[in-house]
């Protein structure tokens, strides 16, 4: 398996790509006619979202906070996005799917149940790092969406999470695994790669790096829902 050094080498983000991507699936919405520079102002709003959000939290930063720092005027900035929630709804979409693609990608190779899971778990949390921004921009303010944009955002993290369900449910159909309830082990499985993202301080404070959180965790799954492990918590 390759560590995060090697997995970012192969999959860095590129953010003008990510920008063409956005600025081609919301055309619908996004004002700017050509394209060249509706790219080139979207990433520097986007850098500026994320910069912003580190410092003072995306609920607290208002457009006039995002005018000044990426330097467009309040009126360019609205040829992108009606409001703050629109905003907050692209930028989270598009890293969803593109978390997504990558993950789909990194464990097609793969045919059997447990190197498939032991390499989805292994690109999600290396994906935690290399999208660093995007990941922590997903995790905050969840609590403030409106109903609809909420909805929006579960259904986001449940299309990675129907990844590793999928990966649960082919093991369980090949011998591989005995997992119960295939939903909620899934559930389980991502909890503990959020916790990753969400409270990586904790375990940097313990000297534990990624790859080793990635191969205890791969390592603690596979156990649980092996057969043999199951076997051995059946035993009188």
């Amino acid at each position: 398996m390759i560590g995060l050094k090697q997995f970012r080498k192969r999959w860095a983000p590129d953010l003008e790509r990510i920008c063409r991507e956005i600025v081609s699936e919301n055309r619908g919405t996004i004002a700017v006619k050509k394209d060249r520079l509706a790219v080139k102002n979207l990433m520097r709003i986007l850098k500026s979202v994320f910069a912003i959000s580190r410092e003072k939290g995306f609920h607290a930063m208002t457009l006039r906070d995002l005018s000044r720092h990426s330097g467009l005027s309040m009126g360019a900035l609205y040829t992108y996005f009606s409001s703050k929630e629109e905003l907050r709804r692209i930028v989270q979409r598009k890293g969803a799917r593109y978390a997504r693609r990558i993950l789909l990608e990194k464990i097609e190779p793969y045919d059997s149940p447990e190197e498939r899971l032991t390499a989805a778990i292994r690109a999600h949390l290396y994906l935690s790092e290399t999208l660093r921004s995007w990941f922590s921009f997903g995790y905050m303010g969840a609590e403030d969406l409106l109903a609809r944009e909420r909805r929006r955002s579960l259904e986001d993290e449940e299309s990675t999470e129907r990844i590793f369900r999928d990966i649960l449910e082919q093991g369980e159909g090949a011998g591989a695994f005995r997992c119960g309830d295939l939903d909620l082990t899934a559930a389980v499985l991502k909890a503990m790669l959020q916790d990753w993202c969400v409270k990586r301080w904790k375990y940097k404070r313990k000297g534990t790096s990624v790859e080793a959180y990635a191969g205890f965790v791969a390592d603690f799954v596979l156990r649980s829902v092996g057969n043999a492990g199951n076997k051995e918590r059946e035993a009188p």
